[in-house]
């Protein structure tokens, strides 16, 4: 199966995987702008040693271009564990990032994640520039 297949996507305001963006809805040319990024905006998601996020991407693939570039990834590795047991563990690490880039040109943002149960999640945003 390829990988592209195994993303899954869903309305976030019904699915607690899907990664919701935060972007503005145009950016100027030239000037950095934030992205934000979690998953369980609408319906909250867990955070524990059996089930989390492990980690969230950002790509973005400029109109026109043939390959896509990376903007991020960001990993959560603490959910709770500890020598003591599961979810004993003294952090916990949270599935939200936010990250800042700069495009002279337009394209599509995607963002996708991990759950550790529940496998690859995607979702998209065109980025306009004027």
């Amino acid at each position: 199966m390829p990988l592209g297949d195994m993303y899954q996507t869903a309305d976030w305001k019904a699915e607690k995987h899907v990664p919701v963006m935060e972007v503005p809805g145009q950016v100027k040319a030239g000037e950095t702008f934030k992205v934000d990024v979690s998953i369980g905006k609408e319906i909250s998601h867990p955070n524990t040693t059996e089930h989390h996020i492990r980690w969230i991407c950002l790509v973005f693939m400029p109109d026109g271009a043939k390959y896509p570039c990376e903007v991020g990834t960001f990993e959560f590795n603490a959910h709770g564990e500890s020598v003591d047991g599961p979810n004993k563990g003294p952090v916990y690490t949270h599935h939200q990032v936010s990250a800042w880039m700069t495009t002279s040109t337009p394209g599509v943002l995607y963002a996708s994640s991990f759950c550790n149960i529940h496998g690859l999640w995607e979702s998209s945003t065109e980025i306009k520039v004027g």
